[in-house]
Formats: structure tokens, sequence, C-alpha cells
């Protein structure tokens, strides 16, 4: 089977996805309406998510669930205020909801409100003493000193070399936790500095990669 905008041919997972969303799609009076939305979140229609859970909210306002899928939806299009404001009311209700302070973390980090993301994390490593990834995120926004033993982590240590030719240098030799560092005390330095916040986010993506 074909993808009928593009022509291309469908993926075994693309299918499924697909079969899912129209099972969904046939009772979108019930409570289903956030897994379908979570389905087109999935695949790429994010301006049908958001829509299927604001319609749904207004019968359920309460549902948390689609309020969390909202905000995801919303964070796939950019538009990271709505989405935190879905989370503050999420938030407000059950503040020990780990999964949302960690979705504020980010929405802030790439707003570039690093301590109100550095505050959301350390709610989420508190409430989850296990989460590593909060732990290890909270020790590059935090930028506190150099990260390991290496030349280039004891340079930092000289804020000479906190400039964004540095950080861009660091970040294309594969240095994403050192090029995190450079780039986080610049964000600090100027939270409206642009260029800082995607490059943050380029060497974060680089770290994950990584990792994985």
């Amino acid at each position: 089977m074909t993808d009928e905008t593009t022509g291309a041919a469908m993926s075994p997972q693309d299918l499924a996805l697909a079969a899912a969303i129209r099972r969904y799609e046939e009772r979108p009076a019930s409570l289903g309406f956030a897994l379908l939305a979570d389905l087109y979140r999935k695949a790429g229609r994010v301006d049908e998510a958001v829509a299927t859970c604001r319609e749904g909210l207004g019968r359920h306002p309460h549902y948390a669930t689609a309020r969390l899928i909202l905000a995801k939806a919303l964070v796939g299009r950019q538009d990271f205020t709505e989405a935190l404001s879905e989370i503050d009311t999420i938030l407000r209700v059950n503040p020990k909801d780990v999964q949302c302070h960690r979705l504020a973390a980010e929405m802030y980090r790439r707003l570039g409100r690093l301590d109100d993301a550095v505050q959301h994390l350390e709610r989420a490593a508190t409430l989850d003493p296990a989460d590593r990834e909060s732990h290890t995120l909270l020790g590059l926004l935090r930028a506190e000193g150099p990260v390991g033993d290496s030349g280039v982590a004891r340079l930092l240590a000289d804020d000479t070399f906190v400039t964004d030719a540095f950080g861009t240098v660091c970040l294309d030799q594969g240095l994403a936790e050192e090029a995190s560092v450079v780039f986080t005390r610049l964000l600090r330095k100027d939270p409206d500095n642009a260029g800082a916040r995607e490059r943050l986010e380029a060497a974060l993506r680089a770290r994950s990669r990584r990792k994985g």
C-alpha cells in the first residue's frame, strides 16, 4: 500500500498506525479521542492532534492524559508557551507528575529559560531518584564546572572559551557534552540568544544519539 499524500510505499509500522487511526476515527465521541489524538501526533498530523484533543477536552476537561497529549502535540508544532499552559494545568492538580516535570523542563530549556528548566528537572529527579537522564541534564544545564578530565573540559573552566565559535567546534568534533556546557553558559548570559538555543538542542540530540 502507498501513502495517498506522497505516493511512497508505506512501512509495516505506518500501515499499523494508519489502521489504528481508522479504528479510533470510527468512535470519536468516546474517551478514545485521546488515543486518536496521540496516533495523529505520532503520524506527524499535529494540527489534527491538537484539534482532536481540544474538542475532546471540551467534553472531558479533567482528562489529564488528553491534556498531556495536547501538550506534546503543541510541542510538535513549536507552541511551547501554549504547551506549558497545559502542563501547568496538570501540575496544579497533580504536582508529583514526573512526566509533566520532564516535559516542562524540555520546553523551558527550548525557550532559553534554563533556571525554570533546572527547577523542573530537580523536581523530576527528586520524585524519581532512578531517573538518570534528569540527573545528567541537571549537571549539563547548571554548567557549574568543566565536564570530565579532558583537555577541552579543563579549558571550559575559563570563560574565555565560552563562545559560540568554540561551542560549534566542540559540536563538530563530537564533544556533545562540552558543547552543551558552552551553549548553556551562553544562554545564561543571554536567554534570547536563539542561535545558542538551537545549538544546545543540537548538542543534546548528538549526546542522545551517541548514548543510543
